[in-house]
């Protein structure tokens, strides 16, 4: 598998610096981006297994969330389209509570009809869910192949955030919120995919200034793999976000 240019220097970087120093690539996500400052440390197998088209971690995804707040800020996209930080609410990181509270907090921040983008690991594997507050709809968008379902758990912290949300805002809400599965999404063609997908599909929906999303990937719309240099253009764009950053 041939990594583009500005991966493979990322990795250069890795094998005569990181390794050698025993150090990891720090930088700091600004608040705007989850709602809450935050420390990321990418380690040198975060760099290595993204190189490799191998399964990635919620930290190489929030990476490339950073970079498409500067796509949506470019844009004046930014009160459109809002991110929920993966490693705050994917599994094996709090109970149900704080995560609901976490996501929750998030979705305070918002004004009107935003959006919100929510990359989920239940545990392996990487979905997308999609939350409008204002409306109480949740999207479901899972890169496997077949009929999926939303994880349990998944639509427990979300329902309890929407919950929250309600009561911030003073209003009652309906008896339950709405869960729309969009299954017309690309689907990846083995198991190590579906991170490089989440990614991919969030930077399709935000490149579409209508964020006609729920059309596009309307059952029984395009269902084949993306082709690699679409999952290519994301590493790239993920790589010089990062080079930049580099001692």
């Amino acid at each position: 598998m041939e990594a583009p240019s500005s991966l493979k220097s990322l990795c250069r970087y890795v094998e005569t610096t990181l390794v050698p120093q025993d150090k990891t690539l720090n930088f700091t996500i600004d608040k705007e981006v989850f709602g809450l400052e935050r420390d990321t440390f990418l380690l040198p197998e975060d760099i290595t297994q993204f190189a490799g088209m191998e399964e990635i971690g919620a930290t190489v995804i929030a990476v490339y969330m950073r970079y498409l707040h500067d796509v949506l800020k470019q844009a004046n996209m930014c009160s459109m389209v809002g991110f929920i930080d993966p490693a705050t609410v994917s599994a094996n990181s709090g109970t149900i509570a704080d995560r609901s509270r976490l996501a929750a907090a998030r979705l305070q921040r918002t004004d009107g009809e935003q959006i919100f983008m929510m990359p989920y690991n239940p545990g392996r594997h990487w979905i997308l869910l999609i939350v409008r507050p204002k409306r109480e709809t949740v999207y479901f968008l899972d890169p496997l192949p077949g009929n999926r379902v939303v994880d349990e758990e998944a639509k427990n912290i979300v329902n309890s955030a929407i919950k929250i949300y309600n009561s911030h805002i003073a209003r009652s809400g309906r008896k339950a919120v709405i869960w729309k599965t969009l299954s017309g999404t690309p689907k990846q063609p083995s198991s190590v995919e579906c991170g490089y997908y989440v990614m991919r599909f969030m930077r399709d929906i935000i490149m579409d200034p209508s964020l006609a999303f729920e059309k596009k990937y309307a059952k029984g719309k395009q269902e084949a793999p993306y082709p690699q240099e679409a999952i290519d253009e994301v590493r790239n764009e993920w790589a010089e976000f990062v080079c930049p950053h580099l001692e």
